[in-house]
């Protein structure tokens, strides 16, 4: 890991931008802690660092201001990393069905999804095995949003992720239904219930299928972008419950 810039955001937020090998990412720190703290990995679309930036410095604030590290990386494929043939194509062919108001077939969702969670997940392994080397950083480690077939991926195989906040918002092929009964850590699931793109029916399948003990499912009236704060206030109060 090679930190490349340092910004300080304020009095409270340590914001560095870093690379690991070719993969871009970006840590952001309390700046008063007088300990190593907890980490919070920020999942998001795979639409770009750049176009996500504000979401995800939003989302880095409110978890410093609770006493947390948080980091993201560029999601394979996106923003300034090298392009897929396969997955640009996978793209413009849901492009064109949802825009034909045509169902989006297994098929497709597997040519999407699976390609991405296999290289994604590696990836962040190595970010996290990097950023617990981190004097400021020192676990317990808890994962947030993102393409929750990747979330779900990486409760099943990696042991530091305690607990997983999880946006119910993007598709999911079978395969990762099925590895979602291997999940056994707490699980807090947001779920927007008139989500434009996705079916409830397959967020609730999906939590269905979780194998964990405590887990939580959190259903909101809204699209997918309508995620209202007291949402956010109740996934603070999770990750305190499991990472303090």
């Amino acid at each position: 890991m090679h930190f490349i810039s340092e910004n300080r955001l304020g009095d409270s937020v340590l914001e560095r931008q870093f690379t690991l090998g070719e993969i871009p990412g970006i840590l952001w720190t309390p700046t008063s802690a007088s300990a190593p703290v907890p980490l919070i990995l920020l999942g998001h679309p795979p639409l770009g660092l750049h176009t996500m930036y504000p979401r995800l410095l939003a989302r880095a604030r409110a978890a410093v201001t609770e006493g947390y590290a948080a980091a993201t990386i560029e999601n394979p494929w996106s923003g300034d990393r090298p392009r897929s043939a396969d997955a640009d194509q996978a793209r413009a062919d849901l492009r064109r069905a949802l825009q034909a108001g045509e169902p989006v077939s297994a098929e497709l969702v597997d040519r999407l999804i699976l390609p991405l969670v296999d290289q994604a997940v590696p990836e962040w392994r190595a970010t996290l095995d990097a950023l617990l080397s981190v004097p400021a950083i020192n676990g317990p480690v808890g994962y947030s949003g993102g393409v929750i077939a990747l979330g779900v991926r990486l409760a099943v195989v990696e042991p530091r992720i305690s607990a997983a906040v999880l946006f119910a918002g993007s598709f999911v092929p079978r395969t990762i239904v099925e590895e979602a009964r291997q999940v056994t850590i707490p699980l807090h699931v947001l779920l927007q219930w008139d989500d434009e793109g996705n079916g409830r029916h397959q967020a609730l399948d999906l939590f269905d299928a979780f194998g964990s003990r405590e887990k939580a499912l959190h259903a909101n009236m809204g699209g997918h972008a309508g995620v209202p704060q007291h949402a956010g206030d109740e996934a603070n109060r999770f990750f305190a419950r499991h990472l303090r």
